[in-house]
């Protein structure tokens, strides 16, 4: 139990790392454009996410009060960019990994605490090191495209139905990049203490 306390560090990163990643996959806004026709982007400030695009609008509702619209993305959109459908895709696969990691994690610490110390223990740590550091790569790919995208002020041919501009006047970052960059961090560091795990035998004989 006492050469576990690092692997116990792992499982609480890795668990709010994994949240994290799915707090990142969530959110709306990855991209935040600001736009200069406002006839129906009321606020001038439209959300560009992985799944939909949302604006504010004072339209075909009373005066004073406001709605959101959103736009959710089709399959196979020919006009969603490479790294909107890359980020769904490996932020999904991220998911999955965080999630088998963290079973493995808990499987591992549970012997542990048991008393079942044995030579299969260092290879469920390795196992779930390895899928920490693969969902973290997953987050990492499309957080930094999309951050590229944004800084560079790339556009994107919506149709005419989303009401939306092809190019922003200008785009910022979301709190969705951010918050994958932190949960990019978590992650790797929990498979970096999860290889990093050496049973007290496999210490002991070291040592001898």
């Amino acid at each position: 139990v006492s050469s576990s306390h690092l692997q116990l560090a792992t499982f609480a990163l890795g668990t709010v790392g994994w949240i994290m990643c799915t707090i990142s996959m969530g959110l709306v806004d990855w991209r935040v454009w600001h736009v200069d026709n406002t006839t129906v982007i009321s606020s001038g400030v439209a959300w560009v996410g992985i799944w939909k695009v949302c604006f504010i609008s004072y339209l075909h509702v009373s005066p004073g009060y406001e709605e959101q619209f959103c736009h959710k993305f089709k399959a196979f959109d020919s006009f969603v960019p490479h790294e909107i459908y890359a980020a769904q895709g490996l932020l999904l696969i991220a998911m999955f990994l965080g999630l088998a990691a963290l079973t493995i994690t808990v499987f591992a610490l549970r012997n542990i605490y048991m008393g079942i110390a044995d030579k299969t223990i260092v290879r469920f740590f390795l196992v779930g090191g390895f899928f920490f550091i693969f969902s973290g790569l997953c987050v990492l790919v499309p957080v930094s495209w999309n951050f590229y995208s944004v800084t560079h002020n790339e556009s994107i041919a919506f149709p005419p139905s989303y009401h939306m501009p092809s190019s922003p006047v200008s785009q910022e970052v979301g709190a969705a990049i951010p918050i994958g960059i932190i949960a990019v961090i978590l992650l790797l560091l929990s498979g970096t203490f999860s290889l990093s795990y050496i049973s007290p035998a496999s210490s002991n004989t070291i040592m001898q």
